[in-house]
């Protein structure tokens, strides 16, 4: 395996699909190993050890589920080639049970380790990849800072410009939750169009996709903070506390109307409300399906 045909694979991984409905367990387990090899030079890790870690991961980046399994990438990520457990496993419905029991440990394959080694810009290329085909570009820094990776050089995906100028229009460069809006020489400040579904799993770049919000308000949309529903109200989940600041740029949103866009035919468009909702938002779904 060279780099090119390793970077393929990744680009490629068999990632379980259902829909539209996430699944970042793979692309997790894969940064949280890159981080363990910068970190200590590990190569492979005990199941049982990691376990709290990748569970932590799901729950943070990944959708609300009612449960949470990290010992199914551990396993299945070997077909892509890239990935090996030191003892096998058969495939079955008690992956968990048997990675634990048995002291399975994993990690890349050898032929990785040694592209790792002898290119030192290869993890940077790896979580960047990673990171643009999986995640929204809010979450990048935190994601790093969670599985302990340092980039030295991290690439910002090419956003087309025009969606974001249409977004910020059609909602008069305002923030769609707090009204938030500042110019400087004409240039509008802290201002950001948000795709509701997001860009790398589908969300197109168009009015109904999207809302302008301020960055700290972008910031918790795609963190799954807040949420809007069918009837284009605000909500905030319940899970998210904070001091009397939080009261005041957030919670105070709560169950409040969004700012209305210019023409009718902007307001968020209730199938992608419904995959935000379902695939990002970390409050209770009852009130929105």
């Amino acid at each position: 395996m060279n780099k090119a045909e390793l970077l393929e694979r990744i680009s490629h991984l068999a990632v379980w699909k259902k829909g539209d409905q996430r699944a970042p367990h793979k692309p997790l387990l894969i940064l949280y190993a890159l981080g363990q090899w910068q970190l200590t030079r590990q190569k492979h890790f005990l199941y049982a050890n990691a376990r709290p870690k990748l569970v932590e991961l799901l729950i943070e980046y990944g959708p609300k589920r009612k449960s949470y399994h990290p010992e199914q990438p551990f396993v299945r990520l070997e077909r892509d080639g890239i990935w090996e457990l030191d003892k096998p496993i058969l495939m079955s419905s008690s992956f968990n049970k048997a990675l634990i029991d048995y002291h399975v440990s994993g990690g890349f394959t050898t032929e990785v380790y040694q592209l790792l080694e002898t290119d030192g810009a290869l993890i940077d290329q790896i979580a960047n990849l990673l990171l643009e085909l999986h995640f929204p570009e809010t979450l990048h820094n935190e994601i790093l800072q969670a599985v302990g990776l340092q980039l030295t050089y991290y690439r910002r995906r090419k956003r087309d410009p025009e969606f974001r100028e249409r977004v910020l229009s059609a909602y008069q460069h305002q923030c769609a939750i707090c009204g938030f809006q500042v110019k400087l020489n004409q240039q509008v400040i802290g201002l950001e169009a948000a795709h509701i579904k997001w860009h790398n799993i589908g969300g197109p770049d168009r009015e109904e996709n999207g809302l302008a919000l301020c960055s700290l308000h972008h910031k918790l949309f795609d963190r799954g903070v807040v949420a809007i529903s069918h009837d284009h109200q605000i909500h905030v989940s319940e899970q998210a506390v904070g001091n009397e600041t939080f009261y005041d740029y957030v919670k105070r949103y709560d169950k409040q109307p969004l700012h209305r866009p210019l023409q009718q035919s902007y307001f968020p468009k209730e199938e992608f409300i419904y995959w935000h909702v379902k695939e990002v938002y970390k409050g209770e779904v009852g009130d929105f399906i």
